[in-house]
């Protein structure tokens, strides 16, 4: 049975979409942060070294990092779904969107979310990480003109990783910044997988 260590209030319900949307069975072993510290409990480290969530145990497979676990669940249970053929050109698109989600998009993000909380300490990097957010923000954004997803009109894998910056760029920005944007979050928080998701393990 697949094993999903969830981290309260983090990105891994990019992992239990993903399975509700493979329709394959799991479990999700729970953990809640420090009430000080809001960091992961040290509980974690038990499954992996790093105690960083989410983490997947599917038999002898222990995997980190949300791009990992998506790309081996589409490859191992996808049967053809979610992905486009290695042999084809779309592919190597489906690859760059599925690792920039975490490689490149979700920096400034995170760079907002923490300098932010520094306060006045923090407002000479205000205009970098403002300007670095929107770069990438109205590249994606563009990147969706014209379609529903983001290598066209059907669900990847890219999609599920992307999903977590998407929807973070909209609370730091607004519904009305990136119209494509909150289109895509629309989309993906209507599907049946993805309020299964909700409503059985929450965000």
């Amino acid at each position: 049975m697949i094993e999903v260590h969830h981290l309260q209030a983090s990105r891994s319900r990019r992992i239990t979409w993903a399975l509700e949307e493979l329709g394959e069975p799991y479990t999700v072993v729970t953990y809640e942060r420090d009430k000080v510290t809001n960091l992961a409990p040290p509980a974690l480290k038990a499954i992996h070294p790093l105690g960083k969530s989410p983490i997947l145990r599917d038999g002898d497979v222990t995997l980190i990092e949300s791009g990992a676990i998506i790309d081996y669940l589409i490859r191992t249970y996808g049967h053809g779904r979610f992905a486009p053929a290695a042999s084809t050109p779309e592919y190597n698109r489906y690859v760059q969107m599925l690792h920039y989600a975490e490689g490149s998009a979700m920096l400034p993000l995170m760079l907002r979310l923490y300098v932010g909380r520094l306060g006045d300490g923090g407002k000479p990097l205000h205009p970098r990480i403002a300007s670095e957010m929107e770069t990438h923000l109205r590249w994606l954004n563009d990147q969706l003109e014209g379609r529903d997803y983001f290598l066209g009109n059907g669900l990847t894998g890219a999609d599920i990783n992307l999903s977590f910056v998407v929807q973070m760029a909209i609370s730091f920005a607004s519904r009305e910044g990136y119209p494509n944007l909150t289109a895509f979050a629309d989309r993906i928080e209507a599907r049946p997988a993805y309020k299964r998701a909700v409503e059985r393990y929450g965000a």
